[in-house]
């Protein structure tokens, strides 16, 4: 039996009983009670206020918007999925373009050089995104893999409107995270930034210098 097992065995074996967790008050981390609009526009604010770009879009003309954000941008290579609908989505949408799609589901050994230097900008789905700090978060895949949203220049993010939560916890709750928490889930508020001794903030040193999140609502806005 090894030392782990021993450990394990005596805290079982306790003569006090088992060990339970202690009563814990979350309402410091959740309970906003924010409505779907108040969610909304503490997100935008948040995530633009660190270099962010929010493009409001609708969930049937997303693709337009992607498009013309690609020429606006003059991204030449786009990395993205197959399988998510997002990813198909889009691959459908620019088959018949001048931007080349570059396929994300490969070993890094295979594309490492294409990617961190000939590729423009990469493409995600999201799974949300937490109004109280701005961020997204994404549960990278094979077919998805973290790398698309950290090391291209411009990381292009996909998110609906209605998948947006208050807290960090109650994405944690909501989602189960304790019983399937990925080993790399991701959660970004904003391009990749970092400072020097003195302060200055750069933008775009370890990943991504532009985040770009298109903002996919059910119906178009008023």
């Amino acid at each position: 039996m090894s030392a782990r097992d021993n450990i394990l065995k005596r805290l079982r074996e306790r003569t006090d009983g088992p060990l339970t967790a202690p009563q814990s008050d979350f309402a410091v981390v959740s309970g906003r009670g924010w409505s779907q609009q108040e969610r909304l526009a503490r997100f935008e604010r948040w995530i633009t206020s660190v270099h962010g770009e929010v493009i409001h879009t609708s969930r049937d003309d997303w693709t337009k918007a992607l498009a013309e954000l690609l020429k606006a941008k003059g991204i030449r290579r786009l990395a993205l999925g197959r399988e998510h609908p997002v990813a198909a989505e889009a691959r459908a949408a620019l088959a018949e373009g001048d931007v080349s799609l570059v396929d994300a589901d490969r070993d890094i050994e295979t594309w490492r050089h294409e990617q961190f230097h000939d590729t423009d900008a990469g493409l995600t789905s999201t799974r949300g995104a937490i109004a109280e700090t701005g961020s997204l978060w994404l549960w990278p895949t094979p077919d998805e893999p973290r790398l698309l949203s950290l090391v291209p220049p411009i990381h292009i993010a996909v998110l609906d409107a209605d998948t947006i939560e208050d807290t960090f916890f109650d994405v944690v709750e909501a989602h189960g995270w304790a019983g399937g928490m990925p080993t790399n889930a991701l959660l970004i508020s904003g391009p990749s930034k970092t400072a020097d001794i003195e302060q200055t903030l750069a933008y775009g040193v370890h990943g991504p210098r532009e985040l770009v999140v298109l903002l996919r609502h059910a119906e178009e806005r008023p």
